[in-house]
Formats: C-alpha cells, sequence, structure tokens
C-alpha cells in the first residue's frame, strides 16, 4: 500500500548521536534541546525558540502566555486539525471560526475582519499545507484591533510569506515534528518568538512552573536540588532523543522539501489537462513546503474508496472541525468551508515517494476518471 505520507529519517546522522547521549547518560530535557532550540530559531529568523513535546502543547502555551482566558474568543479556521481550537477551549475562551479561501484553503482575512467582536483577543492563521495566510492583510487587521497573532505552522516548516519565514511574523509561532510532518522527529514541537518576556515565561510554563530544569541546574556548580515555581505549569517539555532527531533533520529538511516541490510539480503537470481535477495553487506572495497535495474532486468518497483497492492512501484533511461535537456550542457561519471540504482529497507526498508510485497514483486515478465519464 502507498502511503499518504512516509517520514524520510537522516539516519547516519541521528543513530551516531543517538549512541553519544545514551553513553552520556543525559536523555531527558538538556544540552541538546538547547542545541536544537538555537539552531531552530536562527534558521527561522527569531531569537527565541521553546521545544515542547507536540504542537498542540505549544499551542495551548501560545495561548495561555498571551492571557488568554475564560470570556475571551480567539479566530481559527475550521480546515484544520482539531488543536487549533482546542488551544484557546484549554484556557477558557471560545473558538470563533472564520472562512477560508476557496484556492488556497487559507483563512480569509475579509471573513476574520466581520468575526471580530469586543471578545476578541488573538487570532490563528494556519499556513494550510505549507501554504502561506495573507499574513500582510491579517497583521493590519491585528494592529488595528489590538489583537495577538498566532501562527498556526504546523504544516508550514521551511515555507515562506514572500522573504519572511512561516513561524516569525506573529508574535508566537507553533511548529509540529510529528511522524507525518516536514520535520519529522516522531513527535514534538516548537515555540518561536522574538519576545523575550514572552520566552522567559514559556520557559517555565513548559516545565511545571520550575524556574529552572535540570540540567540548567546540573550544570552550574554541580547539581543542585534547589528551584522555585511561583505560576501554574505544564509537563510540556522537549527531550535530548527527541532533539537529537530534530537536529539532524534540521539539516535535510530544505533538501526534503524541494523533493516534495519537485513531486507536488509533477503532479500539476499530471493533472494540467483533467478539467475534473482542481489542483492545488500557489499565490506569488508564497513559498509552500508543500506539506500535503490536496486535489479537489467531485465523487470525492468513490475516488477515495476506488484508490485504496488498488493499493493507494488517501486521505481528507480535513473535515470541518466545527462538526465535531465538542464545538456544538458554538455557531458557524462557513459556506465556503462547508462546500469546498466534501471535494478534497489529499494524495500521497512524501521525500522517499518513487517515480514508480508516482506514476500508479496518477494513472489510477486518470482511470477512474475515464470509467466514471469525468
Amino acid at each position: 500500500m502507498i502511503p499518504i505520507f512516509k517520514p524520510k529519517m537522516n539516519k547516519a546522522e541521528i543513530l551516531p548521536e543517538l549512541e553519544k547521549i545514551f553513553d552520556l547518560g543525559w536523555i531527558g530535557l538538556g544540552n541538546k534541546t538547547a542545541e536544537f532550540e538555537k539552531k531552530f530559531a536562527n534558521y527561522i529568523g527569531v531569537k527565541y525558540a521553546v521545544g515542547v513535546n507536540s504542537a498542540t502543547a505549544a499551542l495551548h502555551l501560545a495561548n495561555l502566555v498571551l492571557g488568554i482566558r475564560k470570556g475571551d474568543e480567539v479566530i481559527v479556521p475550521s480546515i484544520t486539525f482539531v488543536s487549533t481550537a482546542l488551544a484557546p477551549l484549554y484556557c477558557g475562551a471560545t473558538p470563533i471560526f472564520a472562512d477560508i479561501e476557496e484556492d488556497t484553503l487559507c483563512i480569509n482575512p475579509t471573513d476574520i475582519e466581520r468575526k471580530i467582536t469586543s471578545k476578541t483577543k488573538a487570532i490563528i492563521p494556519v499556513h494550510y499545507g505549507g501554504h502561506a495566510c495573507r499574513m500582510e492583510e491579517i497583521m493590519k487587521l491585528a494592529k488595528e484591533n489590538n489583537l495577538w497573532i498566532i501562527e498556526d505552522n504546523a504544516h508550514g516548516c521551511g515555507g515562506k510569506y514572500k522573504d519572511k519565514m512561516l513561524g516569525s511574523i506573529g508574535v508566537i509561532g507553533c511548529f509540529s515534528f510529528h511522524a507525518v510532518k516536514n520535520l519529522p522527529t516522531g513527535d514534538g514541537g516548537m515555540i518561536t518568538t522574538n519576545d523575550e518576556v514572552i520566552y522567559n515565561k514559556l520557559n517555565k510554563l513548559r516545565w511545571l512552573g520550575i524556574d529552572k530544569d535540570t540540567w540548567t541546574r546540573s550544570a552550574e556548580k554541580g547539581y543542585s536540588w534547589r528551584y522555585s515555581i511561583d505560576s501554574l505549569g505544564f509537563k510540556y517539555h522537549m527531550n535530548d532523543i527527541t532533539s537529537v532527531i530534530g537536529l539532524a533533520q534540521l539539516k535535510v529538511l530544505d533538501e526534503h522539501n524541494l523533493i516534495r516541490r519537485k513531486y507536488a510539480n509533477k503532479y500539476d503537470e499530471a493533472f494540467k489537462d483533467i478539467n475534473w481535477i482542481e489542483t492545488p495553487v500557489e499565490k506569488n506572495y508564497a513559498y509552500s513546503d508543500r506539506h500535503n497535495y490536496v486535489i479537489k474532486v467531485p465523487k470525492r468518497n468513490e475516488l477515495h474508496e476506488y484508490l485504496q483497492t488498488k493499493g493507494v492512501s488517501t486521505g481528507v484533511h480535513y473535515e470541518p472541525i466545527h462538526h465535531f461535537k465538542v464545538f456544538k456550542e458554538v455557531k458557524a457561519d462557513l459556506p465556503v468551508t462547508e462546500r469546498v471540504w466534501q471535494k478534497l482529497l489529499t494524495l500521497p507526498l512524501y521525500p522517499d515517494m518513487s517515480e514508480t508510485d508516482f506514476e500508479k497514483i496518477v494513472g489510477e486515478i486518470i482511470k477512474f476518471g475515464e470509467i466514471n465519464s469525468l
């Protein structure tokens, strides 16, 4: 079965470095995490990065550190993974769903503006599939209405908006290192910011509110058991095993993203004369890392089932999350979202994909169209 996603691991770098930390005996939050944070911040072009155990944790802490609380509203899209909207809920706030652009599937600034109220405190634009949201317009809305911008960049590691790296534009950027993401470590996440106060708070929040982590206390003048806790925190920290993998994967991220872009371009070329398939766009302001390749087709479910019988996995990213019962109290007026999601189908795309598999995928899709007279 050809998978939708498959991680390509830089084993030549990872395995020797894992041996080193195993021999050292320090595999928790330590110097490798600090090294990964520093190098990741440099890559994104920000002053600070804080390693956590998932993008969900990153989004939760981002909302928390910005003071999002009960009675507040946070504007999010509905075509996203559920973590985007759960994070405000964790803080007692209400996620308010804004509609998307039909072509990019990113949140629509025009609908964001319509959804802003006196209770709105933040906007979480999701760079869907690695394609940048219209950040200048979103940042302008934020400035005019005194709102925070939290970039959900779980899909966009290595992508750009104009000349800026995604995750460096809002006050906070949130990244995912889940197994299917462009920088896979198995799981993990990162928070980026240029704000020193936010950075210092995040460092404590991700480690139970403790003012100094164990590595820092061990590195000072021998191990010190003394620490202070002056606020509530969470066990969201990254560990050095994840960080060793992350450091190695960061070295090949751009290379792997180029392979993704190559196959995305090949899909575009293969489908360009097939009028029943609408392929993803890449606007002139965006450089996409091509986290996924999502087409819009009629008979979406039938095509999914057909490809399954032919050994090709496909998926739907996503069913609108406002459909789920957890959000039943939240009103949602999303005509584009409701119309478009029923056409979405995610095709296999990953750095290790073979030409043979690619040709099979394209061939079977074309055959389906012929069988169904599309």
